[in-house]
């Protein structure tokens, strides 16, 4: 219909402009306004003043959450150019760093961890503390993209002023965190947060890489769901400091107790943990708000009895080095995929190795030798 009335218009304005006694006359029309406020688009469009490290350390120590969350995209960022520059704000925020309660919070998906760090946080920050949440987003393994929607999931402690959540997506990581996770933890300590919450992916059990970067960690549990006792096998189990079932409300409160006797039964024959401290299995209702209490003081006297002994200093001190190592690893991992010989090795390896011609070990061994100047 739109269409018929558009002929209809053209075909006025020709036989007016042919005829201009014509008494079907049309007057031309208001020239539009474009979409865009044209000042508005070169306001907007304007270039941001690049930040200096000095402006970034300065913020940080500020607490400006603006320039802090600008400071952690730039140590995630793959960029070459960011690489320098985010080391520097690093090494000039580490001596304020340290001086917080590192929690790592871990568990399968569906267990509720979003729901738990919500009210555990906000009785965190009741109690005088200022908290960090580090959450990290699954990537796709298609789209490599993340959803990053747990600000949404904590509606009450993302508008708490004391409260800081950055979602960060794993990127394919393994271990249940990002790559730069350690570093955005050493951000927020020198911005004034003194208790950080490490919420990983949820991956299961090989999910433990979140241990070697904090004080605590905590594994929630679902009761009801299966096989408790399956649950207790070597790995991220014996790693947990403390286990919390999770949802110990209405119908299922007495599963929840049962799934603690059976976790304390089968915890008593594991080995004596390092820090001296046998795990506690403890109860809650994030919902309720039950329970939270005791987690957050089953918390505090692992922390008082770690620090009370050698065991807190040793435990970072073994998880700087165990960093250490990591990021060499890294480092030659990314620099041995961005050679350009090793660029142009590969597409005919893979070839050969498809047709059959070599197989994947001696593939590996002589792209290897390639990369190290070895003769073949």
């Amino acid at each position: 219909m739109k269409h018929k009335y558009n002929k209809a218009f053209h075909y006025l304005c020709r036989m007016n402009s042919e005829n201009d006694k014509s008494a079907l006359k049309v007057n031309p029309g208001i020239p539009q306004p474009p979409d865009i406020n044209p000042d508005t688009t070169k306001k907007h469009c304007r270039k941001k003043k690049a930040l200096s490290t000095k402006d970034y350390v300065q913020g940080i120590l500020s607490c400006n959450i603006s320039i802090l969350s600008q400071a952690i995209t730039l140590i995630e960022s793959q960029l070459h150019e960011h690489r320098r520059l985010s080391a520097d704000i690093i090494n000039a925020c580490l001596p304020y760093a340290g001086k917080s309660i590192r929690v790592g919070i871990t568990g399968v998906p569906g267990v509720g961890k979003s729901t738990f760090i919500e009210s555990f946080g906000n009785y965190v920050i009741k109690q005088g503390h200022k908290l960090a949440v580090l959450a990290i987003d699954p990537s796709s393994e298609r789209s490599k993209g993340s959803i990053l929607g747990d600000k949404t999931r904590m509606e009450t402690l993302s508008t708490n002023p004391k409260a800081y959540i950055r979602p960060s997506p794993s990127k394919g990581s393994l271990g249940g965190v990002a790559a730069r996770t350690r570093e955005a933890m050493i951000l927020c300590e020198a911005a004034g947060f003194d208790c950080i919450f490490i919420e990983t992916v949820g991956v299961g059990q090989s999910e433990t890489l979140v241990h070697s970067m904090v004080d605590f960690f905590l594994l929630l549990q679902l009761a009801g769901a299966g096989d408790e006792l399956q649950g207790i096998k070597r790995g991220i189990m014996e790693m947990a400091d403390a286990i919390v079932i999770t949802k110990a409300d209405g119908t299922n409160a007495r599963k929840a107790d049962v799934a603690r006797s059976q976790y304390s039964s089968a915890l008593s024959l594991f080995p004596m943990p390092e820090s001296g401290v046998r795990p506690a299995v403890l109860t809650c209702s994030a919902v309720h708000e039950t329970g939270i209490a005791e987690v957050w003081e089953n918390i505090q006297g692992f922390i008082d009895t770690a620090q009370s002994g050698q065991y807190f200093e040793h435990n970072r001190t073994n998880q700087q080095m165990f960093w250490f190592y990591e990021t060499i690893r890294d480092s030659l991992n990314e620099n041995f995929f961005n050679n350009s010989q090793i660029k142009e090795l590969l597409p005919q390896l893979e070839k050969s190795i498809t047709d059959n011609k070599m197989t994947s070990i001696t593939a590996a061994n002589q792209i290897l030798d390639a990369f190290f100047g070895k003769e073949r």
